[in-house]
């Protein structure tokens, strides 16, 4: 079924529905799951439910015509507060909730929020990239969610539980998201013409792990190259680090100058990694799993080696969690790669664990 074009999420709308026939609807909501599976799509439609001037909140069902339905549609709306972190940023910068230094709390967020609603309905804010709150964003927002104001909706978006500030996390109701099933994606790729086919659709949907982001990224011809050939070094085990650097450097250095793109490049060349001992550990446990040839190819050139077992390759994920920990952090990124692909080839050579 579709809740308005959005797939996959239909328990999540009849739980929303619930709450709203109940008139329980809480104040504050973290939505989590994997990228490109439609959360930020749904906390805008929810938007539209909740303040649609045709129709009854409580039947969830915006007319999609009415002013509030396309002033929502077209971000304009203006009891609707949207943020995000910019491009340039590595965290969402804390003026996008209380004003710059001059206009402290007469500005941002925390202070829209607050405010009376222009429609007479309610207020929304909808906080994207909530994985990039650091410290000072989080203090700031705290006030506001212990003590929403009334009529208030506010929702933050993320990819996981864990990657929340604890101080965060304990003032939301946490909305799991799941991956989309293969078949709804499947579909997807074939309506936003990613996929020549449905044959080449089944593929990247099954590869994609329910992410449509996933999906494109797969798709780029470039990508496809590059993972071949860094799984395939990956697969050698104790491989020349220097010569991983120079390939890894040169696929990063390849999205321009702009360091938000330079550091997509690089989560990008993390995920194959992370794909890559992730499989691999799942075939050493013997578990099912889905993953295409030429990466089966090298999960078999490891084990017909019979080199590394479950802790290494476990060791080897951790590794990678900590490397794209540090892309967020903003590390130096010469210095990042070259790090992060020494510490692997050790750790797969039994020489670091």
């Amino acid at each position: 079924m579709s809740w308005h074009g959005i797939h996959g999420h239909d328990s999540i709308v009849e739980r929303f529905r619930r709450s709203l026939e109940m008139n329980r609807l809480a104040s504050t909501f973290l939505f989590v799951g994997p990228s490109g599976i439609g959360k930020r799509k749904f906390a805008l439609k929810l938007a539209q439910a909740l303040l649609c001037e045709e129709r009854d909140e409580k039947d969830l069902d915006p007319c999609d015509n009415c002013p509030a339905c396309q002033q929502v549609r077209a971000q304009t709306h203006p009891d609707v507060e949207l943020v995000a972190k910019p491009r340039n940023r590595s965290f969402i910068p804390v003026e996008l909730f209380i004003g710059d230094r001059e206009h402290r709390m007469q500005e941002g967020l925390c202070h829209n929020i607050a405010l009376k609603p222009f429609g007479g309905k309610r207020k929304i804010a909808i906080i994207d990239d909530a994985d990039h709150l650091n410290q000072e964003g989080a203090n700031c927002l705290l006030k506001t969610l212990e003590e929403p104001p009334p009529a208030s909706v506010i929702i933050l978006i993320g990819t996981s539980e864990q990657r929340q500030l604890p101080t965060i996390r304990s003032r939301c109701q946490i909305i799991r998201f799941q991956p989309l099933p293969d078949d709804v994606l499947a579909e997807l790729l074939i309506d936003n013409n990613m996929a020549d086919g449905a044959e080449q659709a089944k593929q990247l949907a099954r590869l994609a792990g329910g992410s449509l982001d996933r999906a494109a990224e797969i798709a780029e011809a470039d990508l496809a190259t590059f993972r071949a050939e860094f799984q395939e070094s990956l697969a050698s085990g104790g491989w020349d680090v220097p010569s991983m650097c120079k390939l890894v450097a040169g696929f990063v250095d390849a999205a321009g100058k702009e360091a938000a793109a330079r550091r997509a490049r690089l989560r990008q060349v993390i995920g194959q990694a992370l794909e890559f001992y992730h499989q691999l550990m799942r075939t050493q446990c013997e578990a099912p799993g889905e993953c295409d040839e030429l990466l089966e190819q090298r999960i078999a050139m490891v084990r017909s080696r019979g080199q590394g077992d479950v802790d290494v390759s476990s060791a080897c994920l951790e590794r990678c969690l900590d490397a794209l920990a540090q892309v967020d952090a903003n590390a130096n990124q010469a210095t990042l790669i070259e790090c992060w692909l020494d510490d692997l080839s050790l750790i797969a050579r039994g020489v670091a664990t």
